[in-house]
C-alpha cells in the first residue's frame, strides 16, 4: 500500500447530518470524493487479477448464460484471497461511513464482491439484497465502489427512493419475475427511480431492503465495480426463510448459530466507536 493510500484509508470522511438524514429517508446515497484516483489505482490491478483468476464464466459465451450471469461476473470474498485487497475491503474510512449512515455503534464484514459487467453485458433486474441474507435486523448496507467513471451507458445503479420502507419484492430472488413484478409495483406505488452517473472516486451506499437495478453496459469497456457489504456489529443470525438464506448462512458465517451475534472469523468488526 502506498503512503497516500494508507493515510486516506485510515482518515475519516466527514458526513454532515443532512446527508445522514437523506440516506435514512431515501435508503441510499452517492457520496463524492470518497477515494482518490491514486488510491483506487493502487488496487485495481489486483482486483482485476482476482476476477480473471476466479471468473467461472470466462469460457461461456454471453448468450448462453442465465439472465443473472449475463448481468455481471461475480467474485466473492476477495479480502480472503489477497492481502492487498484486504487493505481496501477492511479499511476504516469506508466502514465508518457505513456505521454513521446506519447509526450503529460499529459494523462487521458480511462479504465483499467484485461485480464486473462486461461490454454488452445485460441489465441487472430489480431486487433487494437482504432477500438473500439471514439477518435479524434491517441494519445492512452495501458500499458500491466503481473502479472507473460509470456513465449511464455503462449501467450504474438505479435506486427506488424510499423503497426500503415498502415491502416490495422481499420474497423474490434476482430473475425475470423480480424485474416484472417489482417494476409494476414501483410504478403503482409511484416510487421515484434515481439513476445517476458515477465519477471516479464516487461511492454509493444502499440499505439491504432498498430496491435497485442497473441497466446494460452498451459501451466497449467493462463496468468494473468492487462492493463491500457491511452489517451492524451486533447483527444476529435469523432462521433462514429460503434456500438462499440457508446457503449464505453456510458460506458467510458458518460457525454462527441461530440467534447468536455473527462473530465468525469471516465477519470481523471493521469499525466501532
Amino acid at each position: 500500500m502506498s503512503t497516500i493510500s494508507a493515510a486516506e484509508l485510515d482518515t475519516p470522511y466527514t458526513i454532515d447530518d443532512a446527508a445522514i438524514r437523506r440516506f435514512r429517508e431515501d435508503g441510499f446515497i452517492r457520496l463524492s470524493g470518497i477515494l482518490s484516483p491514486e488510491t483506487l489505482a493502487d488496487y485495481v490491478p489486483e482486483i482485476n487479477r482476482l476476477v480473471d483468476e476466479y471468473n467461472r464464466l470466462k469460457d461461456i459465451p454471453l448468450e448462453e448464460r442465465s439472465l443473472y450471469d449475463q448481468a455481471f461476473i461475480q467474485v466473492h470474498n476477495l479480502w480472503t484471497r489477497s492481502e492487498r485487497v484486504r487493505e481496501l475491503a477492511c479499511c476504516k474510512r469506508l466502514a465508518r461511513i457505513a456505521a454513521e449512515l446506519m447509526g450503529t455503534r460499529g459494523v462487521r464484514m458480511w462479504h465483499d464482491q467484485a461485480l464486473y459487467k462486461e461490454s454488452s453485458g445485460g441489465f441487472t433486474p430489480w431486487h433487494v439484497d437482504q432477500q438473500y441474507w439471514p439477518m435479524a435486523s434491517p441494519m445492512s448496507v452495501t458500499a458500491w465502489i466503481p473502479l472507473q467513471p460509470v456513465p449511464i451507458e455503462m449501467g450504474p445503479l438505479c435506486f427506488g427512493r424510499g423503497s426500503h420502507r415498502k415491502h416490495i419484492g422481499r420474497d423474490l430472488e434476482i430473475s425475470v419475475e423480480s424485474e416484472q413484478q417489482i417494476r409494476e409495483a414501483v410504478k403503482k406505488e409511484k416510487i421515484l427511480e434515481v439513476q445517476e452517473p458515477f465519477a471516479l472516486g464516487d461511492v454509493s451506499y444502499h440499505l439491504g431492503w432498498t430496491l435497485h437495478r442497473a441497466g446494460p453496459n452498451t459501451t466497449d469497456t467493462p463496468r468494473r465495480v468492487f462492493t463491500i457489504i457491511y452489517m451492524d456489529a451486533d447483527m444476529r443470525l435469523a432462521k433462514p426463510k429460503n434456500k438462499n438464506q440457508q446457503l449464505d448462512w453456510e458460506v458467510w458465517t458458518p460457525s454462527t448459530q441461530i440467534g447468536e451475534v455473527m462473530d465468525d472469523p469471516l465477519n470481523p468488526v471493521l469499525w466501532q466507536s
